[in-house]
């Protein structure tokens, strides 16, 4: 009898764990679908609504998505055709990529700082942390992860 609760409490969490992913994966491709000026207004109105923003800053940052919307689909759909055409880059493209990406970053990161006040910056960088580290796995909710420090 225990033995088949305990099988189908195992059954129950992995569908739920599947539908999950599914969803995930679901709402992925329809922000794809998207053109850039749609992602743009969504986020401008996202952060709006985080961050309590002014007509000004609204349109400044939705002009600022909007651009860097239009970088990123050109980079994917460039990325996307070489993978087609089985092309690998070199150690030196590679460099040049992750470079260029990083100085995107923090071109971001200094109109941000133009755009918001000091408070709403400080609490866009706080969003900001918690949702990269979270993307990478490496916190969640905003405890540290298990994994002791090399020593």
């Amino acid at each position: 009898m225990m033995r088949k609760l305990i099988l189908a409490a195992l059954f129950l969490t992995g569908i739920t764990a599947m539908a999950q992913d599914h969803n995930r994966k679901e709402g992925r491709r329809q922000m794809q679908d998207l053109n850039p000026e749609q992602l743009a207004t969504l986020q401008s109105k996202r952060m709006t609504l985080a961050l309590d923003l002014t007509e000004g800053q609204q349109s400044k940052i939705k002009e600022m998505f909007a651009k860097n919307a239009e970088a990123r689909k050109a980079s994917m759909e460039e990325h996307k055709a070489r993978k087609e055409n089985g092309k690998e880059l070199s150690d030196d493209e590679k460099f040049a990529l992750k470079n260029e990406r990083l100085d995107m970053q923090i071109a971001h990161k200094k109109e941000m700082k133009s755009i918001l006040n000091d408070e709403q910056y400080a609490k866009w960088e706080k969003m900001n942390h918690r949702k990269g580290m979270h993307s990478k796995g490496k916190h969640h909710r905003g405890q540290e992860s298990k994994r002791r420090p090399k020593k």
